[in-house]
């Protein structure tokens, strides 16, 4: 069966499985016409996974300018993507792991920084004595799903503690910006985004002297490696410019 019934109907797990063997199809199909010098009926649909927070500041600008694709960007956590690239469900992953996913390419990108920020307001409220293990105990963090596990990192960075957090659940890079300018709760945000409200005083970083360092990877499945070159290559380009490049991390292109 390929389809659950239903309103709306859903592909069955063996269903995903041939739409992402589809878009395979055409991922190659794409690079064969390429290689002919001929021109392909119509483009191919490239399906990958990325975080929020890198759709929100430094992916774009690698999209742009691809030809001859459609792309269907999945937001998934990058310590879940991997999981999208292993069933076949995209061509491409952007991950935090830097264990190759078999059948795939992967190539280190970077560091994306991210900064515990809140509302001036809020900071003198609920953190008087300082960042405290007490003090994250009580109050509200902001988390983006159950998957997302960077304040609960920090935290435990900052304090070695497993914490508990209270927590508001805000599926949105944006809202978390927004959301601790208003002053309702505090979160881990892109250093990119929140760079100018932090200079303005709108926000403060609850440690500054401790950031939070995600490694990116990108993981694309060998299939689709040659006729997607060019993303690959852009991907690298834009990840050295906005990424912070340690020379730590491990990866290359093959085991």
């Amino acid at each position: 069966m390929l389809v659950h019934r239903g309103t709306p109907c859903t592909p069955t797990e063996i269903g995903h499985r041939l739409v992402a063997h589809a878009d395979q199809i055409a991922v190659l199909e794409k690079g064969l016409t390429e290689d002919l010098n001929v021109a392909r009926p119509s483009d191919a649909l490239v399906r990958i996974a990325v975080s929020a927070d890198s759709l929100a500041t430094w992916i774009p600008p690698a999209l742009a300018g691809q030809s001859g694709v459609l792309f269907d960007v999945l937001i998934d956590d990058q310590d879940h993507a991997d999981e999208l690239l292993r069933k076949s469900a995209v061509s491409a992953a952007l991950t935090s792991k830097g264990a190759r996913v078999q059948g795939s390419d992967i190539h280190a990108l970077g560091n994306l920084r991210y900064i515990a920020t809140a509302s001036p307001g809020f900071v003198a409220k609920h953190f008087p004595d300082g960042p405290t293990a007490e003090a994250f105990r009580l109050a509200p963090a902001m988390t983006f799903n159950q998957k997302d596990a960077l304040q609960k990192q920090w935290v435990q960075k900052i304090t070695g503690k497993k914490i508990d957090l209270p927590t508001h659940y805000m599926a949105s890079t944006h809202a978390f910006i927004d959301a601790a300018l208003l002053g309702i709760g505090w979160g881990m945000n892109p250093a990119a985004l929140v760079g100018a409200h932090i200079k303005s005083g709108r926000l403060v970083a609850i440690d500054e002297t401790v950031p939070l360092d995600v490694p990116l990877y990108w993981q694309i499945s060998r299939i689709a490696a040659k006729p997607l070159a060019g993303l690959t290559r852009a991907i690298k380009r834009e990840a050295k410019m906005q990424l912070i490049q340690t020379g730590t991390l491990s990866g290359g292109t093959r085991d």
